[in-house]
């Protein structure tokens, strides 16, 4: 099928080896890791995309380095036709003028196919936002309080959980910057902290109060407690001692939302955009928005974030002259 996944036997270097440009595979991948300061996750991604457009190739009789845009443009349509979702097709799109453009760059190709290709038109679709009365419930629902106001004991890992939560909505961290996060990024005294986004693109953040007095509660009190006599130079650590993984912190933010009787479908990246879309509610420009996300193009943060119509109308009665 067109767009499958990347088989065990593509994995080994033998079939690797068999594939019409196979071989460039994985120093292509060494590239985006090494040149683009590309995340694991990235780096699978456009690899299975690649490795399923070479495979069409085999299939199609067509040689990857002598392909044509009109061949690419048939790759993408199969894709469209086998009704693949429009941003997995631009996905695709993306990792194929990488691929071309590395092959160009490095004398293994002279054609570039997917230079003037265009991904298709998709809608759209704004992440989902949490209502404030919504958040105060998640953030809490690992907290010193039960649901009736009453003082609860809290173990280690709630201490920790909170802390997580507060820092994501804080300031509008990734899940990724949240695992990542080390002890030395975190100044409490400037509440502030240093997080290092996609391409270890290096922001400062600042926390919110409530952010920085949860995090300070875990680090004195949690941390060591969950370290247990060992050292780690990362900030959110698992009972072994070892960095919270994204994924348990996905784990982690789906059972908060159990808890909290809140729509399981939300991720972590709801609270990102709860953030932003807090901000421009507040008054904040989308340049100081951009800076805090961490967005290299501006034109991210205003599909990213929205503005609500109460906001749009508030901002023209005060800057039209004849508002």
């Amino acid at each position: 099928m067109t767009g499958e996944r990347a088989s065990s036997a593509d994995a080994s270097g033998s079939d690797l080896r068999d594939l019409p440009g196979g071989r460039d595979v994985d120093p292509f991948c060494a590239a985006l890791a090494a040149e683009r300061g590309a995340s694991p996750h990235t780096v699978r991604a456009y690899r299975d995309d690649v490795l399923a457009y070479l495979r069409w190739a085999r299939r199609q009789g067509v040689d990857p380095h002598r392909a044509t845009y009109r061949q690419l443009r048939r790759y993408l349509a199969e894709l469209d036709q086998a009704r693949y979702a429009r941003t997995t097709i631009k996905r695709h799109l993306s990792a194929l003028r990488s691929f071309y453009r590395w092959l160009n760059r490095t004398g293994r190709a002279a054609v570039d196919p997917a230079c003037v290709a265009q991904a298709p038109k998709g809608e759209r679709r704004l992440p989902k936002v949490i209502t404030n009365a919504d958040m105060v419930t998640l953030l809490g629902v690992f907290g010193d309080e039960d649901a009736f106001g009453e003082p609860r004991a809290q173990t280690p890992q709630e201490v920790r959980d909170t802390a997580i939560l507060e820092f994501l909505f804080s300031c509008g961290a990734r899940v990724s910057e949240a695992s990542g996060l080390l002890t030395a990024w975190v100044d409490f005294p400037a509440r502030e902290v240093k997080v290092f986004g996609k391409r270890a693109k290096e922001r400062i953040v600042p926390l919110s109060r409530a952010g920085a007095q949860a995090m300070e509660r875990y680090a004195h009190e949690a941390r060591p407690l969950l370290l247990n006599g060992r050292a780690s130079d990362y900030f959110f650590v698992s009972s072994r001692g070892n960095p919270v993984s994204p994924d348990a912190i996905r784990k982690m933010f789906k059972r908060a939302l159990r808890l909290a009787g809140l729509d399981e479908s939300l991720s972590p990246h709801a609270m990102r955009h709860s953030f932003a879309t807090d901000l421009l509610d507040g008054g904040a420009d989308l340049r100081s928005v951009q800076e805090m996300l961490g967005h290299a193009s501006l034109s991210t943060t205003q599909i990213y974030t929205h503005v609500s119509p109460d906001r749009l109308k508030e901002i023209h009665k005060l800057a039209h002259p004849r508002a």
